[in-house]
């Protein structure tokens, strides 16, 4: 896609295929034959070599030409360990290849090849090629056993292919298989994954009374689905039936730190030391990860200490949560300390802390760091991932750097990562900012085609570029077709279009889309409430800006400074000064305190309708409570005094009001 001179954006990740051909009748290579002269290479030999190519490509030509060389023939070994490093790259078709081979020239296939290559496919994502592969173990003379139906049990459970995995299990136990603690463990967790609790806890009892004790993974499966559902109560009674294991009290513990119970989390702690349970690295992890997402680095670094205390040395996980509790409070400097100890500690970091450190980096519009982070984290050898791509894309978006932008995005095409929905909203914003919406929108649609469909954020991102640059009614037939893509508005979406359709002056279309949202029953929150009341305000509908006042406080949606300042200033601008300073007195002896936004609308009002006499009174309250006055309210005075007094009259006193010690905030 054309952005503009010199800056194009791929659209397109292309894999380039490996070229497999293995002939059956001997071909000369003049290199094999000069390597393998001296002697027939043997079995152990071949098995080394595959194993330590770490190039996929290479690896296959070796493989390949020994095949159609005299030197050696191919075993059940050497096929084996060709296909799992090809499987490895995903290279499912070659492995398919292979499997022919093998059948053709009658060797033997192990149940372990076909879990290894049912393995690939389920870390590629391709359950139903897994099953596919599965069913054609009989065609090899393979018969499974309980190890293989649990690895394809496990495979469509990845994928919650949940109405497939009962057939299999019936057809396992047509077999005469009876299941282990692995599959009644995979059963457990395709049922707790699909929220069914009571089935799972149904599940635990039938596993004791057919001879097969569950373990820490069955109790562990099933609390940490009950925290899920914030039945923490409940998992603790499941808990106090057998005795817990350190991976159960960390469930627990991951289910109330969920909800923020921190108090719960630290009595669940004492109480694991009280039994003599020592928490180990993951259980004061939690802990810390979840202060730090809640903003409570400070209570996070004691529990740090703490952790020390008991002898247990931080990992990665750790200091990934530091790090990124310390960016969340604007500690730059303290998350780069953390992340430097990290490193002379010998904690090498994964591609999830280079993450959070690049995140962290560019939310504080650090992007020079962010890329030498990136370049740093490829020279050691750790490879990006679409997180990593995705925080810079959003880095350079926000700085409106579409140049940089473009760069990353095209980097990480080219280099064979799929973006996901929340790279290219990024990509989305980027061409926002730069004006780009015609481009924009085809990247949308491009997104259809990649098979990753833009979601409501995706469609809110690109409405409130539109909306921003005066395209209102581009953004309302966006809003239109979000439901042909499967995404529906939401809060945000509504705010958008209200506040560029109020600020454009058209009330009867901002007022239509407030009672399209209660028709489709979307929440107000409080931005909506002041800008719809903001727009009734404008439209002179007082009234009903107090209706909705009345049910933004009954429906418990606090007002804010930001709605007492636009009844206040509506008050005052109706003429209705009396009533604008009662609600400000009755205000000020509550909790909420006027600010330099509600003292300037109030004093024009005053100067308007009242005198400018009376104004300065409320000049003088605003000073004694440390306001100062900002250069909007000295132009409402000096405008009101000069049309008053006449200019020697007003500069008199102006005089008198500067010599009584007045700090102006200019």
């Amino acid at each position: 896609m054309h952005l503009k001179e010199g800056c194009s954006l791929l659209l397109k990740v292309r894999k380039p295929s490996i070229p497999f051909v293995l002939s059956t009748n001997p071909v000369p290579n003049l290199k094999a034959e000069n390597e393998e002269k001296s002697s027939v290479l043997k079995e152990a030999d071949v098995l080394k070599r595959l194993k330590h190519e770490h190039d996929i490509t290479l690896a296959l030509e070796y493989f390949k030409s020994i095949a159609n060389s005299k030197s050696f023939k191919h075993t059940p070994l050497t096929y084996q360990m060709m296909i799992e490093k090809l499987a490895s790259e995903r290279e499912m078709d070659c492995v398919q290849y292979l499997l022919q081979q093998m059948k053709l020239e009658g060797i033997s296939c192990s149940e372990d090849l076909f879990i290894s290559v049912i393995g690939s496919y389920r870390r590629a994502g391709s359950s139903e090629q897994a099953l596919k592969t599965f069913y054609r173990m009989q065609d090899f003379r393979v018969k499974p056993t309980v190890k293989i139906y649990n690895h394809i049990l496990d495979a469509l459970l990845d994928e919650n292919r949940f109405q497939m995995i009962n057939p299999i299990y019936s057809n396992m136990k047509k077999d005469g298989m009876e299941p282990n603690v692995f599959t009644y463990n995979i059963l457990l967790k395709a049922l707790c994954k699909n929220n069914r609790v009571d089935g799972a806890h149904k599940l635990l009892v039938e596993m004791s009374s057919k001879g097969c004790d569950p373990d820490e993974v069955s109790y562990t499966t099933l609390i940490s689905s009950l925290c899920k559902l914030g039945k923490v109560k409940e998992a603790r009674e499941l808990a106090m039936s057998f005795t817990p294991s350190v991976p159960v009290y960390n469930a627990l513990i991951n289910g109330v730190c969920k909800e923020y119970k921190f108090e719960e989390a630290f009595q669940l702690l004492d109480e694991m030391m009280n039994k003599g349970i020592d928490p180990n690295v993951i259980s004061y992890t939690t802990i810390i990860n979840a202060l730090s997402d809640a903003g409570n680095v400070e209570l996070s670094l004691a529990v740090l200490a703490k952790m020390f205390a008991r002898g247990c040395s931080p990992n990665l996980h750790t200091f990934t949560s530091l790090i990124k509790g310390f960016f969340l409070k604007g500690g730059s400097h303290e998350a780069l300390d953390f992340w430097d100890r990290m490193i002379r500690e010998g904690v090498v970091p994964n591609v999830v802390a280079y993450n959070a450190l690049m995140h962290g980096l560019c939310s504080k519009r650090s992007l020079g760091d962010a890329v030498s982070v990136f370049n740093q984290m490829e020279r050691n050898g750790c490879c990006p991932n679409v997180r990593t791509y995705s925080a810079l894309i959003d880095g350079y978006a926000k700085a409106g750097d579409l140049d940089g932008a473009s760069e990353v995005w095209n980097w990480m095409i080219t280099h064979g990562c799929h973006p996901n929905v929340v790279a290219y909203t990024c990509m989305v914003d980027v061409l926002c900012r730069n004006s780009m919406f015609n481009q924009a929108y085809c990247l949308i649609e491009n997104m259809q085609v990649e098979n990753c469909p833009p979601n409501t954020v995706t469609f809110n991102t690109f409405i409130k570029g539109l909306c921003g640059s005066g395209r209102v009614d581009w953004a309302i037939k966006v809003f239109d077709q979000m439901g042909n893509s499967g995404c529906f508005p939401n809060t945000t979406t509504y705010n958008e279009l209200l506040d560029s359709l109020l600020k454009d002056r058209r009330f009867g279309e901002a007022f239509g889309l407030v009672k399209d949202m209660e028709h489709r029953g979307i929440e107000l929150n409080l931005v909506t409430y002041n800008t719809i009341i903001y727009g009734y305000c404008c439209a002179g509908m007082l009234g009903e800006a107090l209706e909705l006042l009345g049910k933004m406080v009954v429906r418990g949606t606090k007002p804010d400074a930001i709605t007492v300042n636009i009844v206040i200033d509506a008050y005052c601008k109706q003429g209705k000064v009396n009533i604008a300073i009662q609600l400000m007195d009755r205000l000020s002896a509550g909790k909420w305190h006027p600010d330099i936004i509600a003292y300037t609308s109030l004093i024009s009002g005053i100067c308007t309708h009242i005198g400018v006499e009376e104004a300065i009174v409320y000049l003088r309250r605003m000073l004694s409570e440390g306001i100062s006055p900002n250069v909007a309210t000295w132009n409402v005075l000096v405008r009101h005094l000069f049309s008053n007094m006449g200019h020697s009259g007003a500069v008199q006193f102006l005089d008198a009001v500067l010599g009584s010690g007045f700090e102006t905030r200019f």
